[in-house]
């Protein structure tokens, strides 16, 4: 990441990551199809387009390959935890075979649940690395011809990241390394609402892997930003809060998404599922949160997240 922090993107990465939360709750999420498609279709792409934005390239390569390690071992034990659990649990995406290859496979090739996004930063993140460090006298261009030829090698040879998430973080890579601040690519503006309803109202657009579907997700990202001046300075601490924590949530919201499962049957009276939502994404904000507090003072954080302090 970079040294300074950046208030618009710290507010859009709480904005996305809320919204992972939210459609992870499937008593929530099933009673909108739709609206989940839709949701769907613009999360995470600009999460990734933001994480090829952010990556620093500019660490020596121990320091750099450290600061990948400590996303790897929280994301080799939750992912492993997932696994097993989605075997014990009655959950959508239960396994019924558990075995190491399966844990394997789920860990270096096919992550479950919303650790893929880890699985693909770190595979992206250490060839943007590579191609970028690499001594030979090419060309900005050449350079991102050949991170791109990288990517279509992950995902048509070996399987191992969908080529239009790895799109979508070069695409971060390009704005950044083009010395484009990101508030000037993606132009906040109130009529960039016009062209967005237009296409999010045909449902062959609600699909990241499509033309219509990079079209809304560089006019979320521009109509966010025309709202982020109108926030109150109360809420603006707030999103930039969790903004600036959201490993935090990525990492530990799936334990409570799973808990809150144990709400459906006590709000079942809310037939429209937004008490659910409520009192669910509170739980998983806090709960996570805490679990990190927690990690804080047992001193658990120094070999989990590599840092002294990770609140």
């Amino acid at each position: 990441m970079t040294g300074k922090r950046i208030d618009e993107i710290d507010y859009l990465k709480c904005i996305f990551i809320l919204l992972m939360i939210a459609f992870h709750l499937v008593f929530f999420s099933e009673k909108y199809p739709l609206l989940k498609q839709w949701v769907y279709t613009f999360h995470m792409p600009a999460f990734l387009i933001i994480s090829g934005y952010l990556m620093n390239i500019t660490k020596r390569p121990r320091l750099f390959l450290h600061s990948m390690g400590w996303i790897l071992v929280p994301f080799i034990i939750m992912e492993t935890g997932y696994v097993i659990m989605s075997a014990i649990l009655p959950v959508r995406d239960k396994i019924d075979n558990l075995t190491i290859g399966i844990v394997l496979e789920k860990l270096f090739l096919h992550p479950m649940g919303p650790y893929w996004y880890l699985h693909t930063f770190l595979l992206c993140g250490l060839c943007y690395y590579l191609v970028f460090w690499w001594k030979r006298p090419w060309r900005f261009s050449s350079r991102l011809i050949v991170l791109g030829l990288v990517y279509a090698g992950l995902s048509e040879i070996f399987h191992v990241v969908s080529l239009p998430n790895a799109l979508y973080f070069l695409a971060g890579v390009i704005i950044r390394r083009s010395g484009i601040a990101f508030t000037d690519f993606f132009h906040p503006s109130a009529w960039t609402i016009i062209p967005l309803v237009w296409l999010s109202l045909d449902t062959n657009n609600l699909n990241r892997f499509t033309l219509g579907g990079v079209a809304i997700v560089y006019l979320i990202i521009c109509i966010l930003l025309w709202f982020y001046p109108m926030l109150s300075s109360g809420i603006k601490r707030m999103a930039s809060y969790i903004g600036s924590h959201t490993l935090i949530l990525l990492v530990f919201s799936p334990l409570f998404t799973m808990c809150s499962k144990v709400l459906v049957s006590v709000l079942s009276f809310d037939s429209s599922g937004l008490c659910f939502l409520i009192i669910a994404m509170i739980v998983t904000v806090g709960g996570s949160l805490g679990m990190a507090w927690l990690f804080d003072r047992c001193g658990i954080s120094p070999y989990f997240f590599g840092k002294k302090h990770i609140l």
